[in-house]
């Protein structure tokens, strides 16, 4: 093989590598708009966006995450919590722009926590999170007893069924997010401090940088979108139900891992993260629109979420053979 065949291919390969996700992105609503005329519509359009609100509000805490090496299988949890907890409080009295205050820092406390149980404990990640996932579960169960919360004043439904101009405001609180998680990530000291630590711990720690503060600081932000994706959910669905957020870590996990971050930490930026959002969002509407059954569903998005995380392991072995 020739020098300009061996460049040719490298270039081949190095493209999909980077922007392979948007490949997909475009083949799935090539895809989807040719199986189905109403694929298409602004409507339509609109709904994509505003359900993948929630998974991507999340999905930026869980960037931070596993750019450390961590995992967060907890915010599914702790977005019931928040979403019963902010309905009762606004049931008892409590105004809605204070019950949110309250349950944001409450949910940021208990991203905080995963922190403290992995920092002092060393518990790793995957049990913290998972225990806590369970935990928190349970305690929305005991907070509504079982039973979805009604009645509380209709002050807070504009954030998840409002609109400003055409644009749904959980989108809008979507993108706000973003960005703001882009120029902390890319533009702020913290932010290379969570790709040193992913990337090399260790070497993190001996360059003076306080590993577990940094722990800390992504649980805790993880914790607060939870809570954030958490009250939206209250406001579009108007009931505090306790199984709200049930399974969205699954999704949350695939459209980052999909984006392009690192399962092993230190690598992946989080604007690839916004198309591995949408692709799950036009991946389930999709599928919706073409009658697929629920059970088929599940089967594919698991397999979307093993060759994501195939995908990224081959990527690290070419790498690793390239050194």
């Amino acid at each position: 093989m020739d020098e300009k065949s061996q460049v040719k291919k490298y270039s081949i390969g190095r493209f999909f590598a980077e922007f392979g996700i948007v490949v997909v992105l475009i083949a799935l609503l090539a895809l989807f708009s040719s199986l189905s005329d109403k694929f298409f519509d602004i409507d339509n359009i609109l709904n994509i966006l505003r359900q993948v609100a929630l998974v991507g509000i999340i999905s930026v805490g869980m960037t931070m995450v596993l750019l450390t090496g961590g995992i967060d299988l907890s915010v599914g949890s702790i977005m019931g919590v928040a979403t019963v907890s902010t309905a009762l409080l606004m049931l008892s009295g409590v105004h809605f722009m204070l019950a949110i205050v309250i349950v944001l820092i409450a949910t940021t406390a208990l991203g905080l926590l995963n922190g403290l149980l992995i920092n002092r404990l060393h518990i790793p990640p995957l049990i913290t999170t998972l225990g806590m996932m369970t935990s928190l579960r349970g305690v929305a169960y005991l907070l509504t007893g079982g039973v979805p919360v009604f009645g509380f004043p209709g002050d807070i439904l504009f954030l998840g069924k409002g609109h400003i101009w055409v644009i749904p405001v959980p989108v809008i609180v979507m993108a706000i997010v973003f960005i703001l998680g882009i120029i902390f990530l890319e533009k702020t000291r913290y932010g290379c401090y969570i790709y040193g630590v992913g990337g090399n711990e260790e070497a993190t720690r001996l360059s003076g940088i306080s590993v577990q503060k940094i722990k800390y600081i992504v649980y805790s932000i993880s914790g607060l979108l939870a809570g954030l994706a958490g009250i939206v959910l209250l406001a579009r669905v108007n009931s505090g139900q306790p199984k709200a957020g049930n399974a969205y870590e699954m999704d949350v996990i695939t459209s980052v891992v999909l984006g392009g971050v690192s399962i092993s930490g230190g690598e992946g930026k989080l604007g690839f993260v916004i198309v591995g959002v949408l692709i799950m969002g036009v991946l389930t509407n999709g599928m919706i629109l073409i009658n697929v059954q629920d059970y088929t569903q599940q089967v594919i998005k698991g397999l979307t979420l093993l060759a994501a995380v195939g995908f990224d392991r081959m990527m690290q072995t070419r790498r690793a053979k390239q050194v």
